[in-house]
């Protein structure tokens, strides 16, 4: 296998290092140092690194050296929502820290960090005891260091903004450091460590400077599609037209001789089958990569799928939910509904529909892949979910997984799309069929969108029963789409109560917490939508269209029974049973979800008199997990043109409960983000398979919600003590049903499909 030599130019950088750099403190990548110090902001202001024996770390995620900086790992992916700043607040809060010194390092893919995702809004919220625990650790070390130097009882000591102190007395981390501390902690001890009171916290809940802000807004921060490795070829992938299954036949690439820089073309041979069909283009650089790879004549074999449209997907999920045998019945309690339904006085009962959504996101995909010095294959490109692409590359390449490395870069967007890191092995495949030559694959944007893991369409049918005075006594909801989690990683799914297995990324939110007595949800797979197209986690995942159809539901139940929706609401979310709520997060159950939707709809002025064709909705869920449950309440003012169909969201207001709140400025930033993708997928964001590919490749017919379109936006947050949830994706999902129920009580007009066009709008008029 061929080398590049391992030449030092006199920068500490090998051949094999990136000819970037991040200069601004607070912010590295765990690199290697030799080879990559420049990434380094610690060799900024020409100091040498610290010596090992100068260098004291409390646990794995963090250390702290002899000039009093303390770098915290981070295992989550960086994607605009600032998520390593929220970390390293939580773990110097608690080692009171002083902030200036505090610097953040994202680490690669080793598995001593265990589980490696950034998803499903659980970063915050699963590192607040690991982090606290971490940080109180550095503290009673350090403060045990100080009081046996002075001679004191460690409880005369306490340690503030990076010191101890003791009266009059008074030592800095930093030189307690140099003088030795080697204190560890077992995981009993770790436990058993007295946390700091949470009124006591100095750093959490308040403004404090953002660690990567400045990279971000001087353009130093790197991101995947800037990688630049010396000696690389440039990739341009030539897709096939179908996701699995098709076979190359013929390849005529005598045109693309003709562009300079044209080196070859690789048909792929993929042992993991992710990229089945695939054709690479090489070239010297990319916009020669990109030319030759339009020149180039692939014939193919396509696979079964190269027929299948989006009413396919939704008439094969109606044609499964009619089979009762077929899916997980999961536990939420009495599921035995059917003597409920048939003593029932009234049932209502309704479908709901979501089109496919695409990730859509800025940064198209890309990676960059080689074999360094040592044997080991580098993949160096913006990840969300390194535990799920590195075995999955590792098969492709047929190595140990311990021969693989995944280098954290920042991604610019992700929203679940690169917790599928698919997009990966094509250049891993160049790589190793040059000998393990640096390779730089980037998708065009159209090719981005083709190969996305989107949202899949969904089907889903809700019932509820009632009896002679409308109260209701039953509900069931059937639901299938296809399921991402059996695609990728089905050792995630847990089996319902009649022992089938299901995604739970395809059904939470379904098991809600309104009291509806007897109650049966249903989970069915998708497989044609399985077979089709790869499913995918995106934003919200499943609570995005579940959501959709509950609050929906919701509100049609209330028109039923007679009773103001709102009230109604309220009526059914009873804190009691298994929707009273346990634990550090869930405590209070369902009366904080009553507490937000009182909080939304006085926000909005509800029940206030409205001008002709405008309406107020309003619609709550608890975003994810009913294990971490994050309470959002949503509501919206819409005026709806009668003529034209267009529906204008004038006011958005979110009431949120996510108990502590780590991060104002970031938690703001994040419902507002959250409760404008839902408005996005509401009324303009979605596409349709046409013949087993999306119809929509770029942004001139995939519509995301435009500044425009965009309304006023008000988020206001619970102030309570209970531990901190997620952020990132709850506060999308009220918002589709808060506008459904808003252009009903605007123009009597009941959509149960999302995106709600202005066609679907006027035709609901005219019926």
């Amino acid at each position: 296998m061929s080398r590049l030599p391992n030449k030092d130019n006199g920068t500490g950088m090998t051949r094999r290092g990136f000819l970037v750099a991040m200069t601004a403190a607070g912010v590295s990548f765990g690199f290697p140092r030799a080879a990559f110090a420049a990434m380094d902001p610690a060799t900024d202001d020409g100091k040498p690194l610290p010596n090992a024996s100068s260098v004291y770390e409390p646990s794995l995620w963090y250390s702290i050296d002899s000039d009093g900086k303390v770098k915290v790992n981070i295992i989550r992916a960086e994607m605009g929502q600032h998520v390593g700043t929220s970390i390293a607040r939580i773990l110097a809060d608690e080692l009171e820290a002083d902030w200036d010194d505090v610097e953040i390092i994202h680490v690669d893919s080793h598995k001593k960090w265990g589980l490696m995702v950034t998803g499903g809004s659980w970063s915050v919220s699963q590192s607040w005891n690991i982090y606290r625990q971490a940080g109180a650790a550095g503290r009673t070390a350090l403060i045990e260091a100080a009081a046996k130097l002075w001679g004191v009882p460690k409880r005369l000591c306490h340690a503030s903004k990076g010191q101890v102190i003791c009266g009059k007395k008074s030592i800095g981390y930093g030189e307690l450091i140099a003088q030795g501390v080697n204190r560890q902690f077992t995981e009993d001890e770790l436990k058993k460590l007295e946390l700091k009171p949470n009124e006591e916290l100095k750093l959490i809940g308040q403004q404090v400077r953002g660690l990567d802000i400045n990279n971000k807004t001087t353009g130093q921060t790197v991101f995947g599609i800037d990688a630049n490795i010396e000696g690389m070829v440039y990739a341009a992938p030539i897709l096939p037209p179908t996701r699995y299954g098709s076979k190359v036949l013929s390849v005529d690439d005598s045109a693309a001789k003709a562009v300079k820089g044209y080196q070859q073309f690789i048909t792929l041979d993929d042992p993991s089958n992710t990229v089945p069909g695939w054709v690479v283009v090489l070239a010297s650089s990319y916009y020669a990569a990109k030319k030759a790879s339009e020149l180039v004549k692939v014939e193919w074999q396509a696979g079964p799928a190269a027929k299948v449209s989006e009413a396919d997907i939704i008439n094969h999920g109606r044609e499964l939910l009619k089979d009762v045998s077929k899916g997980a019945i999961l536990d939420t309690g009495d599921t035995n509904t059917d003597p409920v339904f048939a003593k029932a006085a009234s049932t209502i009962e309704h479908e709901y529909i979501t089109d496919t959504v695409l990730h859509a996101q800025m940064e198209p995909l890309n990676a960059t892949v080689f074999q360094n010095e040592d044997g080991v294959w580098e993949i160096h490109s913006g990840c969300q979910w390194q535990s799920l692409t590195l075995p999955v590359a590792a098969a492709a390449l047929q190595v140990p997984e311990d021969q693989v490395v995944i280098r954290a870069y920042m991604l610019g967007g992700g929203f679940g799309r690169r917790l599928n890191g698919d997009y990966t092995i094509p250049a891993a495949l160049a790589s190793k069929a040059l000998g393990g030559k640096p390779v730089k694959l980037v998708f065009t944007r159209e090719q981005d969108l083709q190969f996305d893991s989107p949202r899949s369409a969904s089907l889903q049918q809700l019932k509820m029963a009632f009896d002679g005075e409308k109260h209701v006594l039953a509900m069931e909801h059937h639901a299938t789409a296809g399921w991402p989690t059996e695609v990728m990683i089905p050792v995630f799914m847990p089996k319902g109560t009649n022992g089938q297995p299901y995604d739970p990324f395809s059904i939470a939110g379904a098991d809600h917490w309104y009291n509806v007595g007897a109650q049966k949800v249903r989970a069915v797979s998708n497989d044609l939508a399985n077979d089709t197209f790869r499913p995918g986690w995106l934003r919200s995942v499943s609570p995005g269209w579940v959501g959709w159809a509950v609050e929906s539901f919701i509100d049609e139940a209330a028109h039923h029974a007679g009773v103001d929706p709102l009230a109604f609401r309220l009526e059914h979310l009873t804190a009691e049973g298994r929707n009273a709520g346990s634990g550090p997060i869930a405590s209070g159950g369902a009366s904080r979800q009553a507490a937000v939707l009182k909080q939304a709809a006085e926000m909005i002025g509800y029940g206030k008199e409205l001008p002709k064709d405008s309406g107020i909705g309003i619609a709550s869920t608890f975003g994810q997990e009913r294990d971490m449950p994050t309470w959002v309440a949503v509501a919206v003012q819409v005026k709806v043109e009668r003529d034209t169909g267009l529906v204008h969201v004038e006011k958005l207001h979110v009431a949120v409960d996510a108990g502590i709140i780590v991060d104002p400025n970031g938690a703001e930033a994040q419902c507002q983000g959250a409760a404008l993708w839902g408005l996005s997928m509401a009324l303009y964001e979605g596409t349709k398979l046409v013949n087993g590919k999306f119809r929509d490749l770029n942004f001139d017919t995939y519509t995301p919600l435009r500044i425009g379109q965009t309304p006023e936006v008000k988020v206001e947050f619970v102030k309570n003590d209970y531990a901190p949830s997620g952020l990132g994706e709850p506060a999308v999902t009220p918002v589709a049903p808060a506008i459904a129920n808003a252009i009903y009580n605007a123009v009597g007009v009941r959509l149960r499909k999302i995106p709600m066009t202005p066609d679907d709008v006027k035709a609901a008029l005219k019926a």
